[in-house]
């Protein structure tokens, strides 16, 4: 957005509270506009335009959202606004804006919402509960700072009805089926890919990011450092969300023999899974990808999430502490991780029990 330039000889005054503060040009001219926009004290210019959505949400994001925000998360919200919000609602006059409006817009997200693209042709038309939850907190963050500049005198999506965000229900591959799925893996060539996966409990992002920078064969390590995401329709390289998900894996001697070969395999790329172009695999594409697998294996579908969720229930199972399970996965507290698994952890209690009890009965 280009801010107004102050005409060479209208006086603008500004209040005596900021008197302190030493402005540079960009931020008197953000602040004059605002000033005026909002019809508050001084003298301004111009009072026969309103500021349109469009324009206030570029203010937002540029001067307050892109400050706080992860990278990874201000280029998805850009992808939100750009593809979503302004195509709906960018025209409209933000004192014209109600609830109405955004709730129609909502509906309108949840029923015909998805930037078409060949990734997303198998997917729904409409976007996610949790999507849409998503777009209305930009909406609702921005009209909250309009509030506070005094643009406008309440937030129309406070009265918003929102869908409710369904938490999936986690799905794993039980052991006696892991077979069946590795066999046709290795048949359908990307057997690396998902053996490798199953062994660390990488989510998606970062098992594409990984570069063979990031793998020591020799002491048998890997260095979780980026991610692989989609941002307005584009494959990034971007950084991790946390600084837990920064991290450090041992691995097995059947995992170091399985990326030598890999190594081998895609020899001059510095991409440990690449496209066939060189560069980093879509997520969309190994998602489709272990779909086929699965249906060819005769196994129900899972998503590509479950296969961390496999690796996590195993682990714990199998006598993993839950603390190394959650450094493994890269999660900020063990409460977290022992939240999620708590099934896991609650058979595990109950055989812990059983056990007790059969050795204490024979010590009667």
């Amino acid at each position: 957005m280009r801010l107004y330039e102050p005409p060479a000889k209208e006086f603008f005054r500004l209040p005596n509270s900021i008197f302190h503060v030493p402005l540079d040009a960009t931020q008197f001219k953000l602040y004059a506009y605002l000033v005026c926009c909002s019809g508050s004290k001084g003298y301004c210019w111009p009072t026969h335009k309103k500021i349109i959505q469009d324009n206030w949400l570029e203010v937002w994001y540029e001067n307050y959202a892109k400050i706080k925000m992860r990278p990874s998360t201000y280029l998805t919200y850009h992808g939100y606004i750009e593809n979503h919000i302004k195509p709906q609602l960018g025209k409209i006059p933000l004192n014209d804006l109600t609830t109405l409006h955004l709730q129609q817009f909502y509906k309108k997200l949840l029923a015909e919402g998805r930037v078409e693209r060949i990734e997303a042709q198998k997917q729904p038309k409409g976007l996610s509960a949790k999507t849409v939850r998503n777009i209305h907190q930009i909406i609702s963050s921005a009209l909250k700072l309009a509030i506070e500049q005094r643009l406008i005198a309440r937030n129309p999506a406070e009265g918003c009805a929102l869908p409710k965000a369904e938490r999936k229900e986690m799905q794993t591959l039980p052991v006696e089926q892991l077979t069946s799925f590795l066999r046709e893996a290795k048949d359908s060539g990307v057997f690396a890919l998902y053996y490798i996966d199953l062994t660390t409990g990488l989510r998606r992002g970062e098992l594409l990011g990984l570069k063979w920078s990031d793998i020591d064969l020799k002491n048998g390590d890997l260095r979780v450092r980026r991610q692989i995401g989609r941002i307005d329709g584009k494959i990034m390289e971007m950084p991790l969300k946390t600084k837990n998900a920064y991290r450090t894996l041992p691995l097995s001697a059947d995992a170091i023999d399985i990326l030598k070969a890999q190594k081998a395999k895609v020899a001059g790329s510095e991409w440990v899974f690449p496209s066939p172009t060189g560069g980093p695999l879509s997520p969309d594409s190994v998602l489709h990808m272990l779909h086929r697998v699965l249906k060819r294996a005769g196994l129900p579908e899972v998503r590509f999430h479950d296969l961390r969720h496999t690796f996590a229930t195993l682990a714990l199972q199998n006598g993993v502490d839950i603390k190394t399970v959650s450094g493994m996965l890269g999660h900020f507290s063990a409460g977290f991780t022992l939240d999620t698994y708590a099934h896991v952890t609650t058979s595990a209690k109950r055989e812990a029990a059983k056990t007790m009890g059969n050795i204490l009965s024979d010590a009667v």
